[in-house]
């Protein structure tokens, strides 16, 4: 004789919602992650001027040091000598941006050379630029 096996079969009365919530909260925190929260003033007024108000910071500009495959030294697109480099470098003030841009086939001699000078000014806001 065979015998048959029955299955129970299980009736639902409730829905299990906790996968449901762990989705949820996982897009709640990629959207509020993600989002850019821009502060809106709800009435606009405008402003009186004062002598001793502060003025908003420029943004300081680089200044581009250049040497050649030559050993030629450029400060922007002037020609210039190490000690005329010098002196132009000395009216910069220490917190100068400065990026150094060396010829790859220059004089190892002749980066070091800049390199002395802005240590000696002490202009150390710099960049040294390479390619990938």
């Amino acid at each position: 004789m065979k015998q048959r096996c029955k299955k129970e079969l299980k009736r639902f009365d409730e829905i299990n919602v906790i996968p449901f919530i762990d989705i949820m909260l996982v897009l709640l925190v990629m959207v509020l992650t993600t989002a850019t929260f821009i502060k809106h003033d709800v009435i606009n007024v405008d402003l009186p001027q004062a002598k001793g108000a502060h003025k908003k910071e420029e943004k300081k500009k680089e200044i581009t040091l250049y040497v050649d495959a030559k050993g030629n030294i450029f400060l922007e697109k002037e020609k210039l000598s190490v000690d005329a480099l010098e002196k132009k470098l000395k009216t910069y003030k220490k917190d100068q941006i400065i990026v150094l841009k060396s010829d790859k086939n220059s004089k190892f001699q002749n980066f070091v050379t800049v390199m002395n000078i802005l240590k000696k000014l002490g202009l150390e806001q710099l960049y040294i630029v390479t390619q990938e």
